[in-house]
């Protein structure tokens, strides 16, 4: 543990090229939010909830000089890094939380969530679960859900907090760590980014918005500029171009994004480094873009809140969700998006339905299929990851008997809703798989569709 500190305060106390001061600002700022999320929007232990955000493997090296505080009165997490670089976070009831990042008061939402929360009508999509949790028969898929919550020898990484499996319709089985329910939110990360397709596709439906259409950022329209080329598909395959390379380790620039008030503004200050649509690198950046559309496009960040309400959680039934906001008031369309698992398995319905539920059609029968078409020489397609590729992930996943035409919405440790179309099926894991045998979730879905019939 000496050598780690040594190592931790090397890096920190590094300047230069690498902006040590940047890296640690980041980390504390990730820690306490994550930890505000988990315990105030979760309801989940903070002691185990600092021990697991502090075991991810870029977040390790700082583990040993870091600290943290909660002020449960106040609902406000506070880290340090040797006294020297601090984060906060600031919990209010519905809104998730916010980071501290200057002397501005962070842009408060005052939109009536208990308001928006009551649909107009009945969902649209029928209920998937009574309200206790429905407990499995089947000896076999009982032992795939055991698999799921096991953990692997020599490892406490695994950290599985639920699943749920969805077969025509109906939850089949689901499972639960200690202090997770059925209403738990829980967060999903980058499933956060299948939000914002979704949101882009209803917008779509209603002719607001058009994937090949140049994408509405301001700051690109000089006669000059080369960004004018870039489209709002290119966003939403992370082709773009831009200089938003993402690596987590708190010096790349998507890391940076988030120690900005305007982190839309920020990511439009990125310079381009290949032309549009000839480059795939993984980047939050692009969706965080996509959320300043999506609010322009709508009128505002309450307007935004609304949308999302009245659009498409409502008629999902989706009822326990929360939406994060950065400090000026921008959708976080990268990550940060709490939900149920039993509410991530609806979004996922929604896609196996191709968009339609109740007989109304959320976004085009073609949406799906644009959605999870491989970009490039890869296995992202469009705010989803996608099976019908010949990329080396895609691959990997059908030798483990996980269909060509299936494809995931996935976030960072693991979290996943896999759409298996040609099985009716929809299956959610939530985690924080933090070791190198990851959270098994491919072993889980093919150990489970193994157990459906036809």
């Amino acid at each position: 543990m000496a050598l780690a500190v040594l190592l931790s305060a090397a890096v920190l106390v590094a300047g230069g090229y690498f902006r040590a001061d940047k890296a640690a600002r980041f980390m504390a700022d990730f820690v306490a939010h994550n930890v505000c999320i988990r315990t105030f929007v979760s309801g989940l232990d903070a002691d185990a909830n600092f021990a697991a955000i502090t075991d991810i493997p870029s977040v390790r090296p700082w583990r040993y000089v870091m600290s943290y505080r909660v002020d449960q009165t106040a609902k406000v997490v506070e880290t340090s890094i040797m006294g020297l670089v601090h984060g906060q976070a600031t919990f209010r009831q519905g809104f998730g939380c916010t980071l501290r990042l200057g002397s501005k008061p962070p842009y408060l939402l005052r939109s009536d969530l208990d308001a928006l929360r009551i649909p107009t009508s009945p969902p649209l999509l029928p209920e998937i679960a009574p309200p206790a949790v429905v407990e499995t028969p089947d000896a076999a898929l009982a032992t795939a859900l055991d698999h799921a919550f096991e953990e692997p020898a020599g490892e406490v990484s695994r950290r599985t907090k639920a699943v749920v499996v969805v077969h025509n319709g109906r939850v089949i089985a689901e499972r639960y760590a200690p202090g997770v329910g059925v209403d738990t939110q829980l967060l999903g990360f980058s499933l956060s980014k299948s939000v914002v397709n979704a949101l882009i596709g209803i917008l779509q439906q209603k002719k607001l918005i058009d994937p090949a259409m140049a994408a509405p950022i301001s700051r690109w329209q000089g006669a000059s500029d080369p960004r004018r080329a870039i489209t709002i598909e290119h966003l939403m395959r992370m082709t773009s171009g831009l200089a938003l390379d993402e690596t987590f380790l708190g010096f790349d620039e998507a890391s940076r994004m988030y120690l900005d008030e305007d982190m839309t503004r920020y990511a439009a200050k990125a310079r381009l480094i290949a032309p549009p649509g000839t480059r795939w690198h993984y980047s939050s950046g692009s969706y965080q873009l996509l959320a300043g559309i999506i609010r322009d496009t709508v009128g505002g960040p309450e307007q935004t809140l609304a949308f999302a309400w009245r659009e498409l959680f409502n008629p999902l039934g989706m009822r326990h969700v929360t939406l994060e906001f950065d400090a000026f008031g921008t959708l976080q369309g990268a990550s940060n998006m709490l939900a149920s698992a039993r509410d991530w398995a609806r979004l996922g319905m929604l896609y196996l339905s191709n968009g339609q539920v109740g007989g109304m059609r959320l976004f085009s029968e073609d949406w799906v299929n644009f959605s999870a078409t491989a970009t490039l020489n890869t296995d992202y397609g469009a705010g989803l990851w996608t099976n019908r590729s010949t990329a080396k992930g895609a691959e990997k996943r059908i030798r483990q008997g996980i269909p060509r035409d299936a494809f995931f919405a996935t976030g960072f440790l693991d979290q996943r809703i896999a759409i298996i179309p040609s099985r009716n099926v929809v299956i959610v894991r939530l985690g924080d798989s933090t070791g190198p045998s990851g959270g098994g979730v491919e072993r889980l879905i093919s150990e489970v569709l193994s157990t459906i019939k036809e």
